[in-house]
């Protein structure tokens, strides 16, 4: 029988409205709205209808309850100006890798969570604390994605379709979870992570993590997690040129444009001296791009699952048919699956996200 919460969830991944699913089905709004309210249940043949326009198998479609994710638990930036469309795609793609997640889970040892509650701190603060408690010091982090995962946060894609949110976090039942884009620079990529951490750590759950204040001190805690302030004075960049900044950011592996802005932050510069840096790096291309930039990183967690994955005679495959899921799909929430090595001091305190990865018996 049609599970009307996974109805609706197949639907709103698609990012369709009633009347759009109407359209693509030739089926009656009103015939749809009952099967969602759980007034009536499809035909076998009109259940099959659904599942092939929505993408999805039919056993996805009659599967158990799917709770949704509220939105007032969400990190969405801008939330005001979001479409619902875009709301509810990023809600329910971000639903379906907590499914993918939940079925590793049930077969692998993965990294139990590891991210303090640091609510109402200083987000410089905040950051410099969380930097101690990993065992970071002041050394460029080597590979983000990897040292969350080996945190216990667990990390996904945004599938192609979400292109317009750049990032969000989560806490489901406990367990952090981080979604991003991979439509932006390498650079960008990294910021956005450690941006949602931001907020995984500043915003508790008695915190609404959106509104301006919230995304200000997530792009604080970003700034001084990524470019530690001790780190950063170190490099001399008093009143820096454009060379000296380009310089500094591959060591950090960031943005040009938050690199000069981190100096800034931290009185290195004059707000002369920004201005001309910016306008620099804006005619050298920077303010829309990172020329020359990093490559993305990818989840080192998941590779190593499809790896062993692949060892055992499984793949994305199984764990579409067991979801009721295309194997496209699962392949389009995996953030890559070889991982990508990026410059800068291996930070990870010693630890790896695939330490304690091993198949459950």
């Amino acid at each position: 029988m049609l599970n009307p919460t996974r109805l609706a969830a197949a639907r709103k991944r698609r990012g369709w409205t009633l009347t759009k699913l109407a359209q693509e089905t030739g089926l009656s709004r009103a015939s749809l709205s009952t099967y969602e309210n759980q007034h009536q249940d499809p035909t076998p043949q009109t259940l099959i209808t659904l599942a092939a326009v929505l993408g999805v198998a039919e056993d996805f479609l009659t599967g158990d309850d799917l709770d949704e994710i509220p939105v007032e638990a969400v990190s969405f930036r801008a939330l005001s100006k979001m479409t619902a469309r875009t709301r509810d795609r990023g809600l329910n793609s971000g639903r379906i890798a907590i499914l993918i997640n939940e079925w590793l889970e049930d077969r692998f040892d993965l990294p139990a969570a590891d991210v303090p509650t640091l609510t109402g701190r200083d987000p410089e603060l905040a950051a410099q604390e969380v930097r101690a408690r990993w065992g970071l010091g002041e050394q460029p982090i080597g590979n983000l994605v990897h040292l969350l995962e080996a945190h216990g946060i667990r990390i996904f894609s945004l599938t192609d379709d979400t292109k317009d949110l750049d990032a969000y976090c989560l806490n489901w039942h406990g367990q952090p979870f981080i979604f991003l884009s991979r439509e932006k620079s390498g650079e960008r990529h990294r910021f956005n992570a450690a941006h949602e951490l931001g907020h995984l750590v500043l915003h508790g759950e008695d915190q609404t993590p959106n509104g301006p204040e919230a995304e200000a001190e997530a792009n604080q805690f970003a700034a001084a997690f990524l470019m530690p302030k001790a780190g950063v004075l170190a490099q001399g960049l008093h009143n820096a040129h454009v060379q000296r900044i380009l310089h500094a950011k591959k060591r950090w592996n960031v943005a040009a444009m938050a690199m000069a802005h981190r100096a800034n932050e931290l009185n290195l510069m004059t707000e002369w001296a920004y201005r001309t840096v910016c306008v620099d790096l804006s005619r050298m291309g920077y303010r829309r791009g990172e020329p020359g930039g990093i490559a993305h990183e990818s989840s080192q967690l998941l590779t190593k699952a499809m790896q062993q994955l692949r060892a055992h005679g499984l793949g994305a495959q199984s764990i579409a048919a067991d979801l009721g899921l295309h194997a496209a799909e699962v392949q389009a929430y995996m953030l890559g699956l070889t991982p990508t090595a990026v410059g800068g001091a291996p930070s990870t305190g010693g630890r790896t996200s695939s330490d304690h990865l091993r198949l459950v018996d």
